[in-house]
């Protein structure tokens, strides 16, 4: 497909967003209170208890190993094909595609791309943390646990937290901290909170989690949830940037040729203060100091004439653009002779006056 047709098509998509270029009054990016700084405190609490409790093969292990043994599955076999299929609601794929269609219709009507990118920086920092305790502590699910007691930590495994639980918490929670009225934030709180949970203790039912697999999945989740109203700085500019990267093709289209600014669009992370941040290209081509030129006036133009023309003025650099020429260092050969030919019409007589150096 040619780069033409390419934008064009972007153009399309982009101009039901420039309609209404600044976000409704009514959309308001929830802040970082009080009340959400003690949710955080507390879950996070909360995290490194469940932690400490798995290392140090406390009670909590003693509750996992009973209820493994108890087979859930096994006890309401009836459920089990209903809840093969609920467990799905918390697959990363599934659930991304499902809740991207939704906020990618919301950023068509809302004229904002601030939906989509919220979701994106969300599952980004799921995986980083999510991913990382992980990997990290190694834990073996119940299927494949070796010793009875035993937390199977450091085992090789990938399963404590619960990567189903987290993200269902963060997929689902998400529609409600992007919702639009405080009715609607609440009912969809309540509806994900129901969603999660149940997907959490699905996977208990399934025997493919522990039951603190499964509570550290959903505080993981939670964490995030509560901790984005940081980012939002970061999802507002980076919604900006992406305005204007369009605007800098869209130029290039009607002219041809690329703006001065693309160099901002290549380095996205431009120093300021000493710190590294995300700069848009209009800001980072604000920050480009142009030379201005100085007007000469006689008496500098008189000034640099006497100056070159002094016999103390120091000769002019050798310009730097330019490479030396070095010549060969053979050593000269010094001729025994002159090096002009011999005339014997002219040879004088051995013994006779010689010739005049100037010439006869």
């Amino acid at each position: 497909m040619r780069t033409d047709q390419i934008l064009t098509r972007l153009e399309r998509v982009f101009a039901r967003l420039d309609r209404e270029p600044e976000r409704p009054a009514h959309l308001q990016t929830p802040q970082m209170s009080r009340h959400r700084v003690v949710l955080l405190g507390s879950t996070l609490a909360f995290y490194l208890a469940i932690v400490v409790a798995v290392l140090t093969t406390s009670w909590l292990v003693r509750l996992d190993w009973q209820i493994m043994f108890f087979r859930p599955y096994e006890q309401w076999p009836q459920l089990h094909a209903f809840l093969d299929y609920l467990v799905v609601l918390g697959q990363r794929g599934p659930t991304a595609v499902m809740v991207a269609a939704w906020l990618g219709w919301r950023s068509w009507r809302q004229h904002t791309l601030r939906p989509l990118i919220t979701l994106g920086v969300a599952l980004l920092l799921l995986n980083i943390t999510v991913g990382s305790v992980k990997l990290g502590l190694g834990r073996l699910g119940p299927h494949y646990a070796t010793e009875i007691g035993s937390a199977e930590l450091f085992a090789g495994g990938d399963i404590f937290p619960s990567g189903h639980t987290a993200n269902a918490v963060v997929t689902w929670g998400i529609l409600a901290y992007l919702a639009s009225t405080g009715v609607t934030r609440r009912v969809l709180s309540v509806v994900s909170a129901v969603v999660s949970l149940s997907v959490g203790a699905t996977t208990v039912y399934l025997g493919t989690h522990w039951v603190s697999d499964v509570l550290l999945g959903w505080s993981a989740g939670l964490l995030i949830l509560l901790a984005l109203p940081w980012f939002e700085p970061l999802i507002a500019r980076t919604e900006a940037y992406v305005f204007d990267v369009r605007e800098l093709l869209r130029r290039r289209a009607e002219t041809g040729r690329m703006p001065a600014p693309v160099v901002s669009v290549l380095t996205p992370l431009l120093s300021a203060g000493g710190k590294w941040q995300l700069r848009t290209p209009a800001e980072a081509a604000a920050d480009v100091e142009e030379p201005v030129p100085q007007p000469v006036t006689a008496t500098v133009a008189a000034a640099a004439a006497v100056t070159a023309h002094s016999p103390t003025a120091r000769p002019a650099a050798h310009p730097a653009g330019r490479p030396h020429v070095i010549r060969s260092e053979r050593t000269p050969v010094t001729p025994n002779g002159s090096r002009r030919p011999a005339h014997t019409e002219r040879a004088t007589a051995r013994g006779a006056a010689a010739r005049p150096v100037a010439g006869g």
